[in-house]
């Protein structure tokens, strides 16, 4: 049952709407998860900008790589069925032309976790950015063969032994769909609907341009530039599938994160026993992205197969992945011991989905959502934006925010100097709030840059410099 909007949600809904504005998305869905039920969900903006046309929580969009966690939920049911095993190497089903130079092959296992010492090889990037009209360079990859010849010459770019390093390859996701052909007998996507989609009742999900096509709720996708002008585009059904291929809704992902959160189970049907599902999010190995620790640095997110886990949200275990086709984008999270998960979908690449899941799941915790590192950071580097000026006047400065960063830029006569703004410590979320402290380069050396925050006011410690803040971007 899908519940009204409440006070206690109006925070998310204007943090969208600011978010989405901020960027220039044009549409997004959105649909929230508690004990297997879909309490909240919710269109914002359009489906069509050029017809007026609302997005709905079953308007279709592009789910990117979310895709992956089916394609290895799609595994493990082989496994349990006795028709494979994770630790099988690739080579058992496939002509891998890689091959590592020790003993240990490249297994199931390791692709389904990015571990296979092979580094992201791009070919989904060049293969979406050709048919967006972003780039000139592409590789006519439309099925297994293909792959197989694109890898052909991959061996050199090897860098670690299988299971040593996290290496994100949407390669590897398109020889495990490959697997699932030759063993279940039938093409993925046929194979994912009647095992998968069907027994859930995701019944606006799929992969075929049949799917989507003619579909009178279906988004439009859109190409965004950095001046946030939106240019309709179309997208590449069928070139990308068990790596990135789904479309859905965010009613369907509901669905799909609720099963997550019953530890297995559909409407009246289990699709994996309960441990092998909790296998999909036990962390295999750390994703390069660091956290302040007790001792040091360490790590703060891990990936399991096809999805990421970062064991310390708000002290909670965060279950989740996100997806990016570049016109459309996704993300799934939940966290399973308080049996609360998000779906959200948009038509567009803007705002980080995965920080507006963060901020929809804090709220569903009962949280302060500006207590998740990332939006506290995000928000802490804008309250320094903005026009700042030396004594009376007579030197002018700018700062604004460039993702993590900060970039500050002063004009000196004829030339402009640009300084990047580096949060001094392991992360932005770990400044403190009333004197942030950052360092950039001068003459190959690191220099200290302060900013001081009291009654209102902000002051900026650069070189010989200081400066105040006197206006807003």
């Amino acid at each position: 049952m899908v519940m009204p909007m409440t006070d206690s949600l109006a925070p998310l809904e204007h943090f969208v709407q600011e978010k989405m504005g901020e960027t220039g998305l044009p549409g997004l869905s959105l649909a929230l998860v508690r004990k297997g039920e879909v309490v909240w969900s919710r269109g914002f903006g359009f489906r069509d900008l050029e017809r007026g046309l609302p997005v709905t929580p079953q308007t279709l969009f592009g789910v990117g790589s979310v895709t992956k966690s089916l394609t290895c939920l799609a595994l493990l049911q082989l496994q349990e069925r006795g028709l494979l095993d994770l630790e099988d190497p690739v080579d058992r089903y496939l002509p891998l032309p890689v091959r590592p130079p020790g003993e240990e092959p490249i297994r199931l296992r390791h692709l389904m976790a990015h571990t296979s010492g092979l580094p992201a090889l791009g070919y989904a990037e060049a293969t979406i950015r050709h048919h967006v009209g972003t780039s000139q360079r592409w590789f006519p990859i439309s099925g297994i063969e293909d792959m197989l010849a694109f890898l052909d010459q991959a061996q050199p770019w090897l860098v670690a032994s299988p299971g040593e390093r996290w290496f994100y390859l949407n390669e590897g996701y398109v020889l495990l769909g490959a697997v699932i052909e030759r063993v279940s007998g039938q093409p993925y996507p046929d194979y994912v609907r009647q095992h998968i989609l069907q027994p859930l009742g995701m019944t606006r999900s799929g992969f075929r341009p049949d799917d989507v096509q003619g579909d009178p709720d279906a988004a439009i996708p859109y190409v965004i530039d950095r001046e946030k002008r939106r240019t309709r585009s179309a997208y590449l059904f069928g070139g990308i599938q068990a790596d990135g291929g789904l479309i859905s809704c965010a009613a369907d992902l509901a669905r799909y994160v609720a099963m997550f959160l019953a530890g297995g189970r559909g409407p009246g049907v289990a699709l994996l026993p309960p441990d092998m599902l909790c296998g999909m999010w036990q962390p295999r190995v750390p994703i390069p992205f660091w956290r302040r620790g007790l001792l040091g640095p360490e790590p703060a997110v891990f990936y399991g197969y096809g999805l990421q886990v970062t064991p310390d949200f708000l002290g909670e275990t965060l279950v989740g992945h996100g997806g990016s086709v570049l016109v459309f984008t996704a993300y799934v999270g939940f966290v399973p011991q308080r049996g609360v998960g998000v779906a959200l979908l948009a038509n567009g690449s803007g705002y980080p989905l995965n920080q507006m899941g963060a901020f929809a799941l804090a709220l569903l915790l009962g949280a302060d959502p500006w207590s998740v590192p990332a939006l506290r950071a995000e928000r802490l580097l804008d309250g320094l934006t903005g026009v700042y000026e030396t004594y009376r006047g007579t030197m002018r400065a700018t700062v604004v925010r460039r993702g993590d960063y900060l970039v500050l830029e002063m004009q000196d006569g004829p030339q402009e100097q640009a300084a990047l703004l580096v949060p001094q410590g392991y992360d932005a979320a770990g400044l403190d709030p009333q004197r942030p402290r950052f360092v950039t380069l001068a003459a190959a050396r690191w220099l200290p840059v302060e900013f001081t925050r009291r009654e209102g006011e902000v002051d900026l410690i650069y070189e010989r410099y200081r400066l105040r803040r006197v206006g807003r971007l």
